[in-house]
């Protein structure tokens, strides 16, 4: 299921699938402050029209969030939302490509 929030992400996500070559990634992300939970969600937000799927899991014991994001889109997008990602305070981030998967 895709979620587009306005016309104008529609047409942005059209117009990606039709013009770039799409990957498939996942970003891993551990929240270690829950001060920057807001930070983070408002990002995932505003890139949600890649999103394919994120699983979130609360590890207590640990005092620890692990986040799951599965993303398909275009390189630059995906770089994008993974520099951003390193830029917040209080998770650490990695993005993993899959080596197949693009579309023709």
């Amino acid at each position: 299921k895709i979620e587009i929030s306005s016309d104008t992400n529609l047409i942005k996500y059209f117009e990606r699938m039709i013009n770039m070559k799409n990957k498939i990634a996942i970003i891993g992300i551990i929240v270690e402050d829950n001060s920057c939970i807001n930070e983070l969600n408002d990002l995932l937000h505003k890139y949600n029209e890649i999103i394919i799927g994120r699983m979130g899991v609360p590890y207590r014991d640990r005092k620890i969030g692990v986040i799951s994001i599965i993303i398909d889109s275009d390189n630059d997008t995906i770089n994008s939302l993974s520099g951003k990602l390193g830029k917040i305070s209080g998770i650490t981030s990695k993005t993993m490509f899959a080596k197949v998967a693009e579309n023709d």
